[in-house]
């Protein structure tokens, strides 16, 4: 007889693994989540206050950081920006998140590993009041070498018809304020990888710092989304932007208007060291640079310019730190780099 364990899917070490997370899963849940643990489904009760309730998804991974993760062992971030990459694409449409799942593809279930992973993710959730509501963990023998894995998840939020926020409303004079990112968050991983092995090694120190190379291109990625729904709350926010992949240069122009510019003035900020050092490696442009990595802006807001001092000092209380990094100018829908 040939079992399915022959054919290489595990189902103890699933398992074990799925009882060892129960307990930072089910501790995201509050009183949000109808239904227990386990089930096939998971039901969640909608936040009062909504006249018209409009629910957002958004789907999302942590790209080829799952793979520098793998080399060194070091998954314990990877919960952080997945969750960073799934919940802040909801709140730059105006969006609350509410809930999240996770999908964890594996060649060959590593119970130890699988458990870090989930609990990071369900620590991300829990830091932003976010439910993990589910997962699945999926053995791939045979498609996987056995210690390859991707961490991938889905994230649902909620916000009032009326307060979607889609750039709309954004006209020439307004300002562009960016949040710091102090890292490289989930994003340009391929090249980052490829840097690396030309110039460097993960187990060296990083130029400028007394911290490995792993170490460096390994911190998690922040979350924005509480520090953006103060803003919401708050403030009368015309357009938002979660600079991913794409950078600043492909993911702005998703929101313009298409007679508006935004024009970016590059010094208006500090660059952290990480991106100089990849930069030179990489001998890109600044064009080829900011429509690669984030360069030190995580996400963008774009506000009156009477609303500018208010919204730093928002953003300020949420220990981010924000610079007014631009203007809408009549345009084309376009990012010009100053």
């Amino acid at each position: 007889m040939t079992s399915y364990s022959d054919s290489g899917v595990h189902l103890d070490a699933a398992d074990a693994a799925v009882a060892r997370i129960k307990p930072a899963v089910v501790a995201t849940w509050g009183n949000k989540v109808i239904g227990g643990f386990g089930g096939f489904a998971a039901g969640l009760r909608m936040p009062d206050g909504y006249t018209e309730p409009v629910l957002m998804m958004s789907t999302d991974g942590v790209g080829t950081k799952a793979e520098v993760a793998r080399q060194t062992g070091k998954v314990d971030g990877l919960g952080w920006d997945l969750v960073a990459m799934c919940i802040d694409d909801l709140v730059a449409a105006g969006g609350r998140p509410i809930a999240m799942s996770d999908y964890i593809a594996i060649g060959e279930i590593d119970t130890e590993l699988v458990v870090r992973i989930v609990e990071s993710v369900a620590a991300a959730c829990a830091a932003a009041d976010v439910a993990l509501v589910g997962g699945e963990i999926a053995e791939h023998p045979g498609v996987m070498e056995p210690d390859a894995f991707d961490v991938a998840g889905t994230a649902l939020g909620i916000v009032e018809a009326s307060a979607v926020i889609d750039g709309s409303r954004i006209v020439p004079g307004d300002v562009i304020i960016g949040i710091d990112s102090p890292n490289l968050r989930s994003n340009g991983y391929s090249l980052v990888r490829r840097l690396i092995n030309e110039h460097t090694s993960l187990d060296a120190i990083f130029p400028g710092t007394d911290r490995t190379v792993a170490d460096v291109v390994l911190e998690p990625s922040v979350l924005y989304t509480p520090s953006v729904l103060a803003l919401i709350d708050t403030i009368d926010v015309k357009g938002l932007a979660h600079v991913t992949g794409g950078g600043l240069l492909g993911n702005l122009p998703r929101i313009l208007p298409a007679t508006t510019d935004a024009v970016i003035e590059t010094g208006s900020w500090v660059v952290p060291d990480v991106f100089t050092v990849f930069s030179g490696w990489s001998g890109a442009d600044r064009a080829e640079r900011y429509a690669t990595w984030n360069m030190g802006i995580g996400f963008v807001a774009v506000v009156a310019p009477g609303d500018v001092i208010r919204t730093l000092e928002t953003i300020a209380t949420h220990a981010r730190s924000g610079s007014a990094i631009g203007v809408v100018t009549p345009g084309t829908g376009v990012v010009q780099l100053t």
